[in-house]
C-alpha cells in the first residue's frame, strides 16, 4: 500500500543562521581595521613588535589580485557583449553612442556639483600633503596634458603592453576594434572566439567571487596601515573632506541619478543592492580599479 506524502509530513525547516553579507563584513573589517591602527601604531624605528603597517602585505596582495582580473575580465565581456550581437551592429552603434552622450551628460554635471561644493565649502584645509603623494601631485601637475595626447594615448601601442601596465582604456579600445572585426568573420572562427571569450568571463567572475572573499581582510588592513600611520587625527582631518564628499554624492544622486532612473524605470532596490560593495571597496582602497571587476 503506497503512502502519500503531505506537507504535515514534512520536517520543518530549521531557522537559517545569520549570516554577514559582503557589505557588512567590509564595514566590520573597516571599524576593526580603525581600532588595529589605534592600538598598534608606528613604532619609531630601532624598536621591535607588532605594528599596523605589518599588515600592508595583505591590503597589497588584495589590490594585486583585483587588477589581476580586470584584464581578462574587461576584454573577455566587452567582445561577448559587442561580436555576440554581430548580426545587428546598427543597434549596437546606437546604444554605444547614447551610452557616450549619457557618460559625457552625467559626467559633466557631476563635475558641476562637485566644483559647486569644493568652492562653497573648501575642504582640505590643514590637511598635510606632504612626502610622496605631494611629490606625485607635483609630478602630475607638471604634465602637460593635451586632448591629442589623451586621445593617442588610448590607442595601445601592444595589446600586451597595455594588458601588463593595466592601461584600462587602451584595453577597451583594443577589445572593441577585435569585437568589431571579429563580428564581420563567419563559421567556425567566429564561434570558437565566442565560445572562447564566453568561458573566460564565466570563469573569472567565480575568479571575483573567490578574490571577494578575502575583502574584508585586505581593506581592514588598508584602513589599519592608515590609522596606524597617521593617527585618528587623520581621520579627524579629513573629515571635513569626507562630509563634501558625500554630501556633493547625496545631492548628485538626488538630482541627477535618482530622476534618470525613475525615468527608465530602473528598479532601484536591486540596483542599490548591486552597487553598495563596489562602492565600499572603491572607497576604502582609494581606487576605481579596485571595484572594476564588481
Amino acid at each position: 500500500m503506497s503512502t502519500v506524502a503531505t506537507a504535515h509530513d514534512t520536517p520543518p525547516a530549521s531557522p537559517s543562521r545569520f549570516r554577514l553579507t559582503p557589505t557588512h563584513q567590509i564595514i566590520l573589517a573597516m571599524v576593526i581595521g580603525i581600532v588595529v591602527g589605534y592600538l598598534f601604531p608606528d613604532h619609531p624605528k630601532g624598536q621591535s613588535g607588532f605594528q599596523a603597517s605589518d599588515l600592508q602585505v595583505l591590503s597589497t596582495i588584495f589590490l594585486r589580485m583585483i587588477k589581476s582580473l580586470i584584464v581578462p575580465l574587461l576584454f573577455a565581456t566587452l567582445v561577448v557583449g559587442i561580436a555576440g550581437h554581430g548580426d545587428d551592429m546598427k543597434r549596437v552603434g546606437k546604444l554605444a553612442f547614447r551610452s557616450i552622450v549619457y557618460f559625457e551628460i552625467v559626467t559633466t554635471l557631476a563635475l558641476v556639483v562637485g566644483l559647486i561644493a569644493v568652492n562653497v565649502v573648501k575642504p582640505g584645509v590643514g590637511v598635510n600633503l606632504q612626502g610622496a603623494n605631494a611629490a606625485a601631485g607635483a609630478e602630475f601637475a607638471a604634465k602637460q596634458t593635451t586632448f591629442a595626447g589623451v586621445i593617442e594615448h588610448t590607442v595601445p601601442q601592444s595589446f600586451f603592453d597595455a594588458a601588463a601596465k593595466n592601461e584600462v582604456l587602451q584595453i577597451v579600445f583594443f577589445a572593441i576594434i577585435f569585437a568589431v572585426a571579429l563580428s564581420q568573420v563567419q563559421g567556425a572562427a567566429k564561434t570558437f572566439m565566442l565560445s572562447f571569450c564566453e568561458s573566460l568571463s564565466e570563469v573569472m567572475f567565480k575568479f571575483v567571487g573567490i578574490v571577494m572573499k578575502f575583502a574584508p581582510f585586505g581593506i581592514g588592513a588598508a584602513i589599519a596601515v592608515t590609522v596606524g600611520k597617521s593617527g585618528l587625527g587623520v581621520l579627524q582631518n579629513l573629515g571635513i573632506l569626507v562630509l563634501t564628499l558625500y554630501g556633493s554624492l547625496i545631492v548628485f544622486i538626488l538630482l541627477v541619478l535618482l530622476p534618470v532612473a525613475l525615468m527608465f524605470k530602473v528598479p532601484i532596490r536591486r540596483f542599490w543592492a548591486a552597487t553598495k560593495a563596489p562602492w565600499l571597496i572603491a572607497f576604502t582602497t582609494a581606487s576605481s580599479e579596485a571595484a572594476l571587476p564588481l
